[in-house]
């Protein structure tokens, strides 16, 4: 066995496969949407080369930079709103010492519901007459505050944020209350007895421990809202009047309702592009941070 393990290409036999499946899947469409974001290609017709004529448009199209916008505040919310309120739950959640995994379980049931379902479901919720929402609203005296939700250009992306943030919350509070429950108890018994309790002991003892589970959750979180497409196709469709359109869903309909696959690829690359440059700004911030603290 030792002889087996000492040979590198046994090492091979085990990452050649993983290779190959990586370069299939992800490398060549990626060098394939490169290459025909210089062209100008309607995805039968043969290509043709235009430079950067398709980069050049994406720069100067007004519903692109919207769409671009609502990335950003899509990246913003998840990372400064979503994850803060999830770390909050998950503290009060791990101070439950009854039914802990009824609530575990309640938390996590959105997460293995299918886009499409909850797409539909909180359609029905945000629905101007028959609503969820706009119906409390009315029975408690505040009928001037009900709105057509997705139907209105200041209310549509943000019902579309606060719908995906409760798809995921489960998700993420399962991680963070796996990595709570892993704090050491003496720890967290010392900590008492130097009178930190309640919040004080969540603040200085456990966030501090779990922090590198904490920034994982954020990343997954920013690269989450990079690909917001589906949830918004199903809700919104990016409307009204493209208020609601994030890259994603420009992309797809440049590609499939106009034909442009040119174009659209152009946009891929830069949503690629964007991603990884958040990616990448994030953990460096993230290190900074961690070398500040040591």
């Amino acid at each position: 066995m030792n002889k087996v393990l000492r040979n590198p290409w046994a090492y091979g036999l085990f990452v050649i496969p993983a290779l190959i499946m990586y370069i299939a899947i992800y490398i060549l469409p990626l060098l394939s949407s490169l290459q025909h974001s210089f062209t100008n290609w309607n995805g039968i017709n043969e290509a043709t080369f235009n430079g950067l004529d398709n980069f050049k448009k994406a720069f100067t199209d007004e519903k692109f930079w919207i769409a671009f916008k609502n990335n950003i505040i899509f990246v913003l919310f998840s990372a400064f709103v979503q994850v803060p309120i999830i770390i909050f739950i998950s503290m009060v959640i791990s101070g439950v010492r009854k039914n802990l995994n009824f609530y575990k379980t309640t938390v996590f049931l959105p997460s293995i519901l299918s886009t499409a379902v909850v797409g539909v479901l909180w359609q029905f919720i945000y629905h101007p007459d028959v609503g969820l929402i706009n119906q409390l609203l009315r029975a408690i005296g505040l009928e001037s505050w009900t709105h057509a939700w997705l139907g209105e250009e200041s209310t549509a992306f943000l019902s579309i944020l606060i719908t995906n943030s409760w798809q995921w919350f489960g998700f993420y509070i399962v991680l963070l209350l796996a990595a709570i429950f892993s704090v050491p108890k003496e720890l967290l018994e010392a900590a008492e007895m130097d009178g930190a309790v309640g919040l004080k002991r969540s603040w200085f003892i456990t966030i501090p421990i779990i922090r590198p589970v904490i920034l994982v959750i954020m990343l997954l979180a920013i690269t989450g809202a990079m690909n917001s497409l589906d949830i918004v196709l199903i809700m919104t469709y990016g409307e009204p009047f493209g208020s609601s359109e994030v890259m994603g869903t420009y992309l797809y309909k440049q590609a499939y309702k106009f034909n442009d696959f040119g174009y659209a690829s152009a946009i891929s690359i830069i949503i690629f592009a964007f991603t990884v440059l958040v990616t990448v700004i994030f953990q460096w911030i993230a290190k900074r941070t961690e070398e500040v603290e040591h």
